[in-house]
């Protein structure tokens, strides 16, 4: 009994240090919009994503070079595969689908992640992904990035809580010399059947840490999303999100379909 409460109370401590971290500070590029969980592909499987989403409502200018992005659909390939219970390695193909010239091969990036394994029973699940790439400058001004996710998540019943804290670096482009950008994620969802479970999604991003930017240039986006589990090697995320500042698309619909091999 003394075992089991002190694991809560170690529950609780790192969720709220956690919470207070990511609500202190880009959000992640509208080709992968995904709060991750924290478990890792299983070992010698491979697991192929494709990302769609469609924004309905964005924007209708560029800047910093970037073509518009309104009524543009993304196409992410993701490629996972696990090596050991606590290693896998990803590989994202990034894609655009739109009218005037905006249909191209964006970049590509690669993202090792480690994680706590299961056999040292921590209370939260824990992972670390470092993502790494390139992409088009007419598509994304930072043309080199990298970004550190830390994942802690947590199933209680029906209750599933996960959160991003995530940290990006830009090495060449408009964000070049602004230095580490903070972008939080977090998920929250509710399983309503064996099969489905609903919940929201935030993705923020608040500028540089201790100079953030002013509200309405911070990326602050909404989604209602709906996971499906009817098979333990099949994944499907949807949802509708919208933005709430003026650095941020009204509109965008997104599905996540996943298989394991």
């Amino acid at each position: 009994m003394v075992e089991g409460k002190a694991n809560m109370y170690k529950v609780w401590i790192v969720f709220i240090c956690v919470l207070l971290f990511s609500t202190a500070v880009n959000a992640q590029d509208n080709y992968e919009i995904q709060v991750y969980g924290s478990e890792t592909v299983a070992p010698g499987r491979t697991m192929v994503e494709l990302h769609s989403n469609y924004t309905a409502k964005g924007f209708t200018t560029g800047t910093d070079g970037e073509l518009p992005d309104n009524h543009v659909v993304h196409e992410t390939v993701e490629i996972t595969h696990g090596w050991t219970p606590w290693f896998e390695t990803g590989f994202y193909f990034f894609n655009s689908i739109g009218t005037e010239g905006r249909t191209a091969y964006i970049g590509s990036h690669i993202r090792p992640r480690v994680a706590a394994p299961a056999s040292w029973n921590w209370p939260l699940g824990v992972s670390l992904s470092t993502e790494f790439g390139f992409q088009k400058a007419a598509f994304s001004a930072n043309t080199c990035t990298v970004e550190i996710r830390p994942i802690a998540d947590k199933k209680w019943d029906k209750l599933y809580i996960s959160l991003n804290p995530t940290v990006d670096k830009s090495f060449a482009g408009p964000d070049e010399h602004r230095g580490l950008i903070f972008s939080p994620n977090v998920k929250g969802s509710y399983d309503v059947t064996k099969a489905v479970a609903l919940g929201l999604e935030y993705y923020g991003s608040y500028g540089p840490f201790f100079h953030y930017d002013p509200f309405q240039e911070q990326v602050q986006q909404l989604f209602v999303a709906t996971d499906l589990n009817v098979d333990p090697d099949w994944e499907f995320n949807g949802g509708v999100g919208t933005g709430f500042t003026q650095a941020t698309e009204k509109l965008i619909f997104k599905i996540i379909i996943g298989r394991r091999f």
